[in-house]
């Protein structure tokens, strides 16, 4: 099935600054690199987000009927304390305070990393190649690189030269578009503080000092990789030197995808990416997340309920929906709030969902289920944008409600089409798990049936003020019954 054909996706280019439709390197196919996580700690709620929001995308641009190859790296070495070229790699301190192994350090959070994707239902990438598994090929970029004259060695370490870059009529800035000329005019007393020629030069490769325990042999010294150098190295080996979509999130557009295109480019002569796509921050509680100021929560953390945070536990169900709720360019501010209130939200679709089944068709529908059907992809098709979808979903939550409850009516090729349309939508594109048995609710549903009964007996018997109670209680819990003329069903709030 070519959905693509006939559904004309647009994406936000951050290169352009605007939405463009999208138009593949190869008809029918996409490349897309996104930049993994660095696996020195455990994964955060914000990288989540970031790789959230490209499995949404990946799924999408899957159920369009494209073949995708989607490779998402693993940083396991050279990246550096800042983005300066200072400091120690992340990695081999952490071996060092913890004295064991780097590549222990390395196991550890991609196990971590990989087991909290799978709990929150990512799609596994198409390649995940780490940057220490590519060590000669960046080796072979920096000479290349430093042939065409854009890099200079100085007491073992290689820097990329930005400003002979520019010089040559070159842009560094086109991304972020920043000014480097002036950035480097105004700095230039700060030289002789480092074996830079310039502070915007870039690392291609540094050498290890000798506490350093991370290093490889190359022409220049033992050593490491610049942390900017391994994706460009790994995208064009698996993506060809022109690829479609890179993403990441929108910390990484400078200076890190900034350099990616100068390396790159140096190489192939051409601009190595069409759409450049960055993922939004996540807050916690109106502030940036921070393990110093506490203000922090891990994925695991809101599954087992086990922080100061929130007031409870919430599904990983849940927790996406939250995410999908906004758009994936949007700043997300993440509190116990706003997790109750996707609950609830949750809640609702996951109810309809599961009693579309149920519902009576009758000769003709009081909903124009194909027109819903493609509002729902004119939403996707704007720039991925969920927060529409969802409002759209919840139009068809509202019309199922209304045929359950003998106020609306539909054709049963209508409902076919319902069906497979919103379950397409819920979970093979958003990747919503229907965590509520994960909850209990298997036995939450026990004991309201069995109050249900224990009411109907009272009402039976004339017993008001029994009934009464048990309606009003299980409302004040969350739980609403609703009689019908086929009994009592109830939904939780």
């Amino acid at each position: 099935m070519e959905l693509y054909k006939e559904n004309q996706l647009k994406i936000y280019n951050s290169l352009s600054k605007s939405k463009e439709e999208f138009k593949p390197v190869t008809e029918g196919r996409v490349g897309m690199y996104v930049c993994g996580p660095t696996v020195y700690s455990n994964v955060h709620l914000g990288n989540v987000r970031t790789f959230m929001s490209f499995d949404m995308i990946f799924r999408y641009l899957l159920h369009l009927g494209y073949k995708v190859r989607y490779v998402r790296n693993i940083t396991d070495a050279g990246h550096l304390e800042n983005d300066a070229d200072e400091g120690e790699d992340r990695i081999a301190k952490k071996a060092r305070l913890e004295e064991i192994e780097p590549m222990e350090v390395v196991q550890r959070y991609t196990v971590d990393f990989h087991e909290v994707t799978a709990k929150y239902n990512f799609l596994p990438p198409s390649i995940e190649p780490t940057a220490t598994g590519h060590i000669v090929e960046q080796i072979e970029m920096i000479k290349e690189i430093m042939e065409k004259g854009f890099a200079y060695e100085m007491n073992g370490s290689v820097y990329f030269d930005v400003l002979k870059y520019n010089e040559a009529g070159n842009n560094y800035g086109i991304l972020s578009g920043r000014n480097i000329e002036d950035a480097i005019h105004n700095t230039r007393a700060l030289d002789g503080q480092s074996e830079k020629k310039n502070p915007q030069d870039f690392a291609l490769w540094k050498k290890a000092d000798d506490r350093h325990i991370m290093r490889w042999p190359s022409p220049w010294s033992d050593g490491f990789p610049g942390w900017h150098l391994e994706c460009s190295v790994m995208s064009s080996k698996y993506l060809g030197e022109q690829f479609d979509i890179h993403g990441g999130g929108m910390d990484l557009k400078f200076p890190h995808h900034e350099c990616e295109i100068a390396q790159s480019h140096t190489c192939t002569g051409v601009q190595p990416v069409n759409y450049w796509m960055h993922a939004n921050m996540l807050l916690l509680n109106g502030q940036k997340m921070a393990k110093s100021t506490g203000n922090h929560i891990l994925p695991d953390e809101i599954l087992t309920g086990n922080n100061k945070i929130l007031s409870k536990a919430f599904g990983a169900g849940v927790v996406r929906f939250f995410i999908m709720q906004a758009h994936y360019r949007s700043i997300l501010d993440f509190s116990n709030d706003a997790l109750l209130a996707s609950e609830k939200g949750y809640s609702k679709l996951m109810e309809a969902v599961s009693i579309l089944k149920e519902l009576k068709v009758s000769n003709e529908s009081t909903f124009d289920v194909s027109a819903w059907k493609q509002k729902c992809y004119d939403a996707m098709n704007d720039d991925f944008n969920t927060p529409i979808l969802i409002a759209n979903l919840f139009e068809a939550v509202k019309f199922i409600n209304q045929v359950k409850d003998d106020k609306a009516s539909i054709s049963k090729a209508d409902l076919e089409l319902l069906s497979a349309t919103l379950n397409a939508f819920v979970f093979d594109i958003l990747g919503l798990v229907n965590d509520s048995k994960e909850q209990g609710s298997d036995k939450l549903e026990g004991v309201v049936e069995l109050l249900i009964k224990l009411r109907k007996e009272a009402r039976d018997n004339k017993d008001w003020a029994l009934s009464d109670q048990i309606r009003d209680e299980l409302a004040a819990l969350g739980i609403q019954l609703k009689d019908g003329r086929e009994g009592t069903t109830f939904s939780v709030n």
